[in-house]
């Protein structure tokens, strides 16, 4: 009789225990490099929300934005060590464990942000994420827009040749470096949470990004002139580290994909719409801002730093290219 009700209680404790993780809550951290007023953040926010809401509580999401966690180097690397659960990043640094998905940065690969979108949705891309996730085990969930990268600069940039000997802040990545070395720029990587002060005290001369980003890192206020080179549509993933992934539930893995892509499309809306308007409104604050001759940027990328140089694939490229 008392082993049996040993066996009965102990059975009742087993029992007890492997219901609980279904219950209780899992506290995650979700990581970023933009400021508080970006919709990288408040549309993460949104999204940890919604999936606290979805899952009934069982996942509180903790968001951590301007590099509260580290360099975006920082952020990946802590998907691997632990550190963090989810993260926003540019492909560059997925690049760095799956070299083919940097393609998306060569410039001028995309049209503009609706084709970007489009190429989120295609074959291509989920092979490229697919390639990713073997190589280093964390899963791309999501693709936001990021906004088309332009050039800032001390002095006016009309022309690629206007770049010749200007030093430049580009990050450490052959797809960014592409465009300004070939226009003969002196680039130097730093990191993008030192930018502003490198520019205010002449470290650098000039500095590429989003409309956007010049707006909210305030780069407008120690760069007096904007050259719309549009020469990277740009994007960022929303990473989810492999642990945390190989974790989920499947219920659980379609709500933490749903909501991310939802907050993805939110990010892109809110994005196009403040691109559309800071061309004014930069120049209302006394800032040169010009159009160039983008034929002639992307004729001196592709004759002097072809992509096969960069490490990437042809046919990877054409298939981007190809998405309507």
């Amino acid at each position: 009789m008392k082993t049996r009700l040993i066996a009965a209680l102990g059975l009742a404790a087993s029992i007890a225990l492997g219901a609980l993780p279904a219950s209780a809550q899992t506290t995650l951290k979700w990581a970023h490099v933009y400021e508080t007023s970006e919709p990288f953040h408040t549309e993460s926010v949104w999204a940890a929300e919604e999936i606290a809401k979805r899952t009934e509580g069982r996942y509180k999401i903790d968001v951590f934005p301007a590099s509260q966690l580290g360099k975006e180097a920082d952020l990946n690397q802590g998907l691997t060590l632990g550190t963090v659960d989810i993260i926003i990043s540019g492909s560059s640094f997925q690049a760095r464990e799956y070299p083919p998905i940097g393609v998306t940065y060569y410039p001028y690969i995309f049209r503009n942000a609706d084709h970007l979108i489009a190429y989120a949705k295609s074959d291509v891309f989920k092979r490229l994420a697919a390639g990713y996730e073997e190589a280093s085990g964390h899963h791309i969930a999501a693709v936001s827009y990021y906004g088309a990268r332009h050039v800032t600069s001390n002095k006016p940039v009309t022309s690629c040749a206007d770049m010749a000997g200007l030093k430049i802040r580009v990050p450490d990545v052959p797809a960014y470096l592409a465009m300004p070395r070939a226009c003969g720029a002196n680039t130097a990587p730093i990191a993008f949470a030192e930018v502003y002060l490198a520019l205010q005290n002449g470290t650098v001369e000039a500095q590429e990004n989003p409309l956007t980003t010049i707006e909210a890192k305030k780069f407008y206020e120690v760069q007096k002139n904007i050259a719309l080179t549009g020469h990277i549509v740009d994007h960022l993933n929303t990473v989810i580290s492999g642990t945390l992934w190989g974790q989920l539930s499947d219920a659980d893995k379609a709500t933490f994909t749903e909501v991310m892509q939802e907050a993805s499309a939110r990010t892109a809306k809110i994005i196009v719409e403040r691109e559309n308007g800071l061309v004014q409104t930069f120049k209302d604050r006394g800032v040169a801002v010009t159009e160039v001759d983008k034929a002639d940027f992307e004729k001196n990328v592709v004759e002097k730093t072809p992509l096969e140089g960069l490490g990437y694939v042809k046919a990877d490229y054409d298939e981007i290219r190809a998405v309507q």
